[in-house]
């Protein structure tokens, strides 16, 4: 068993995890990265790829609630349950729907939006430091407004949205086919986030952090932290194998980290939405940028030798097996665009943190401030990485955060 002692212990090792200890490392903390898993794997490795500044709307909204029994009961809708996983989730459920409601939804987009103004400066500061500026592409992202209805079932969105000054623009048919000629024609043109930037490799940006992180001193330590004691003096974490004592803990296991945040005193209503994708090898990229089509709730993002499916919302518990639905969803709904794919190279399922109101938890236990929690960031984790992990510095140094995160904090429940 390892015996340690550390300043700053961050517990998960993706991309917040991974931003986290850079921005500590960077500062000249002591720091020390666990994680049983490769670096940077998981939601963090498989998501869409996207640095969606403009994604202030929560997932549980005013049209999400209209629509919910219909999403609920059709297997191939956006928005699915794993039915044996019902009375597990049904108190998850019933603070969605709660949250849900038009109060909630514009308290919930007005928080989410303050959190994202500096998501994509710091990004572009991370990535220089990270030395992963190529990797970045600031392309915008669009919107795909397919059906006739579509422009108008989402105005309530792009007003929210345009109350709290996102750069939006809405497009015409003929607009939408000058900016992705190789797209189907679509009957009621599109929306487009001209300031939106996307990952050209996922992975390999989180390769990127990790280097960055440990060429500053920053000590990775592969293994899983199970038990947490916090007390005046700091936080001792274990588990197999391990053993570290801390004067400080960061909490970034995404999904996995409701049993340490419940350890150090507090219950987090963190559920799991299981998030799917698929990749086929392209020659020539067919897209410039991320394109979501709305009715189908997923991203095709062009990356390097590759176009990826990445998305829709399943929840359920992480140890069900793979939902070959999912996948097929996936794959009809891309060859409407693309109808001449060959096979999928890849397939991927991962994990999401969702919590009911789409506010992730970042700041210090409400029972112990040496336990900082950074996670939940549900669709957000790749876009919030940087701000996160410089609100969790602020933190861990004592320092004033210049903002309010009372919406954020783990004591709103």
């Amino acid at each position: 068993m390892t015996h340690e002692s550390v300043e700053i212990a961050v517990v998960g090792a993706g991309v917040i995890g991974l931003a986290t200890a850079l921005r500590l490392a960077a500062e000249g903390r002591e720091v020390l990265l666990i994680d049983p898993n490769e670096p940077g794997s998981g939601a963090s490795f498989g998501n869409a790829g996207t640095l969606a500044e403009y994604a202030c709307m929560p997932v549980g909204n005013p049209g999400v609630l209209r629509a919910l029994p219909k999403l609920l009961l059709d297997s191939d809708s956006p928005f699915s349950l794993r039915w044996t996983a019902l009375l597990h989730l049904a108190p998850w459920l019933i603070r969605f729907v709660r949250q849900s409601l038009p109060l909630a939804t514009r308290a919930n987009a007005l928080a989410m939006a303050g959190l994202l103004a500096d998501a994509l400066p710091t990004w572009e500061e991370m990535a220089a430091e990270a030395d992963a500026g190529d990797l970045l592409r600031r392309k915008g992202c669009l919107y795909l407004y397919r059906r006739p209805g579509d422009l108008a079932e989402g105005a309530p969105s792009r007003s929210l949205r345009a109350d709290f000054s996102v750069d939006q623009a809405v497009l015409t048919p003929q607009e939408v086919a000058a900016l992705e000629p190789n797209l189907p024609a679509v009957a009621d043109g599109g929306l487009f986030f001209p300031q939106s930037m996307n990952l050209t490799d996922p992975q390999a940006m989180m390769t990127r952090l990790l280097k960055a992180a440990t060429s500053r001193g920053a000590v990775l330590q592969r293994a899983e932290v199970a038990g947490l004691r916090a007390d005046d003096g700091g936080v001792e974490l274990s588990g197999p194998g391990l053993r570290v004592r801390a004067k400080k803990a960061v909490i970034a296991a995404g999904a996995f980290s409701r049993p340490l945040a419940a350890q150090a005193g507090d219950s987090i209503p963190l559920e799991t939405e299981r998030g799917y994708h698929l990749e086929f090898p392209v020659e020539t990229p067919l897209l410039t940028r991320p394109v979501c089509p709305v009715d189908l709730g997923f991203y095709m993002t062009p990356m390097a030798g590759r176009l990826r499916v990445a998305g829709t919302v399943e929840l359920g518990r992480p140890a069900s097996p793979p939902n070959p639905r999912r996948l097929a969803l996936l794959d009809r709904g891309v060859r409407q665009f693309f109808p001449t794919l060959g096979q999928p190279s890849s397939q991927w399922l991962g994990f999401r943190p969702s919590l009911p109101d789409s506010r992730p938890v970042i700041g210090p236990s409400a029972r112990n401030p040496n336990v900082i929690y950074a996670f939940g960031h549900g669709h957000l984790g790749l876009t919030l990485a940087a701000v996160t992990a410089r609100l969790v510095a602020d933190f861990a140094m004592d320092r004033s955060v210049g903002r309010s995160l009372a919406p954020f904090a783990p004591n709103r429940f």
